[in-house]
């Protein structure tokens, strides 16, 4: 698969020409790479009303991926979540209904808030069985009948698989419930790019979803911030035709070419044996589980190429567990009171698989298991009070999460770590919401002032 985008680049950088235009450095600089850095000139192409080389590049991103149109994202997944939202509302209004979406409640804050600025109604629908706030797994047959008692019909319904945690959703199952009910299915695949190329796919746009965000640089060899907007073959084709203007409303007008270009070098590479390389790295990841587990370590999700272990089950915190390895240095990708979470990909060794192996074996001396589990929302869920599009813009002071009880809140979330919403904006704050305000070290809040 050619590469447009890198080798206009790099013909443009050995050509020598004096650069009158941004960025500052004028391709000279300290890191190395600035002679590959440049902006939107003459034959680069225009990020969000392309027609060239850019476009060529996408086209090959969406044949890799099967998609109907696969957009580039510079700025990460936040940019296409905001992107999808704005499609969906646009879908809604022309067709002459209010946007309405059911979103699971472990949706990143980027949900939230994008929800909020376009004024989306969004309908939470809460974990059959919850376990913690980061995951929130549902079953098709638990959609179909929350669809079913809605009195007003969503557009869409909003999933994030993987989660954190690394538990994935039957997106084949919950699709065809939404395409039964003439709903779309939205997913949040951020942590899950690579899924496409396991032996089998289960990537959403294969498995049924209209439109999934996927960001590159968290599970494939492409820089931070490069991500993915797909867009499904079946979805509206308005969705295709007015992608590039819904990213174009959120995204700067001066995008990376250095991430444009390791998205556009990621097409070819992901060609050239990287589904060997995910079989063969997988045999490896199952062979470091069955380690783990033989180490009486309890794990936790069913994503192919993430660990998250349950620290607990060892008499551990995570961060506890963090720190350690960080001493080894083995660096984590997250950690919280509970959970500790490795993410890996082909492109670690199997050497450093093994030194992962014996340090697992060798740093965590076992303690008493510990019964102290986060606090849940057994008492009650936040009740919805002012719609988020007007809480957001109110007046607001900030208080301890002691002095907040029975107040609504002003700021787009009270975000546990990674980013998933305690409480959002316009909800009133209760008192296992500031239980779990407690537990995850947070101390003031923004409210609407009375």
């Amino acid at each position: 698969m050619n590469t447009p985008i890198c080798d206009f680049v790099k013909k443009y950088s050995e050509s020598n020409k004096i650069r009158l235009h941004m960025p500052g450095h004028k391709g000279q600089g300290f890191l190395g790479i600035e002679h590959l850095d440049i902006t939107e000139i003459d034959g680069a192409d225009v990020l969000y009303k392309a027609e060239g080389i850019i476009q060529e590049s996408q086209d090959n991103a969406s044949s890799l991926f099967g998609s109907g149109r696969t957009f580039y994202s510079t700025e990460g997944s936040s940019l296409a979540i905001r992107a999808m939202l704005f499609l969906v509302k646009k879908f809604s209004q022309d067709g002459g209904l209010p946007p309405v979406l059911v979103a699971c409640r472990n949706a990143h804050k980027t949900f939230v808030t994008a929800a909020a600025i376009l004024d989306i109604d969004v309908k939470w629908i809460w974990p059959e069985n919850e376990e913690n706030i980061l995951s929130c797994k549902i079953s098709p047959s638990y959609l179909d009948e929350f669809l079913s008692n809605q009195k007003e019909k969503p557009t869409a319904v909003y999933v994030t698989s993987p989660d954190y945690l690394g538990n994935m959703s039957d997106i084949s199952g919950l699709a065809q419930v939404c395409h039964k009910h003439g709903i779309l299915l939205l997913v949040d695949n951020a942590h899950g790019a690579y899924l496409k190329f396991l032996p089998e796919s289960m990537h959403p746009i294969d498995l049924g979803a209209d439109m999934c965000c996927d960001s590159a640089h968290k599970t494939l060899p492409v820089l931070t911030g490069g991500a993915y907007l797909h867009v499904s073959k079946d979805a509206p084709v308005m969705f295709r035709q007015q992608g590039e203007n819904a990213l174009s409303l959120f995204a700067s007008t001066s995008p990376s070419y250095l991430i444009l270009q390791s998205l556009d070098y990621a097409n070819k590479y992901l060609t050239e044996g990287y589904r060997e390389k995910v079989a063969d790295f997988i045999g490896k990841m199952n062979s470091l589980r069955e380690h783990l587990v033989s180490l009486k370590y309890t794990l936790v999700g069913t994503e192919p190429l993430k660990i998250t272990i349950d620290a607990r089950s060892i008499g551990y915190t995570g961060t506890e567990m963090a720190e350690i390895l960080q001493k080894k240095d083995i660096v984590c990708e997250f950690s919280d009171p509970d959970y500790l979470v490795l993410m890996l990909t082909p492109e670690i060794s199997r050497e450093k698989i093994d030194y992962i192996k014996s340090t697992f074996s060798e740093v965590f001396l076992k303690k008493t298991k510990t019964g102290v589990r986060p606090p849940s929302w057994a008492k009650e869920y936040p009740l919805h009070k002012i719609d988020a599009g007007k809480a957001i813009f109110m007046s607001s002071e900030e208080l301890p999460v002691e002095q907040c009880l029975g107040r609504v809140l002003a700021s787009p979330t009270v975000s546990c770590p990674p980013a998933i919403p305690i409480v959002v904006c316009g909800e009133t704050i209760n008192e296992s919401a500031i239980e779990l305000f407690k537990y995850y070290g947070i101390k003031k809040c923004n409210v609407i002032k009375e």
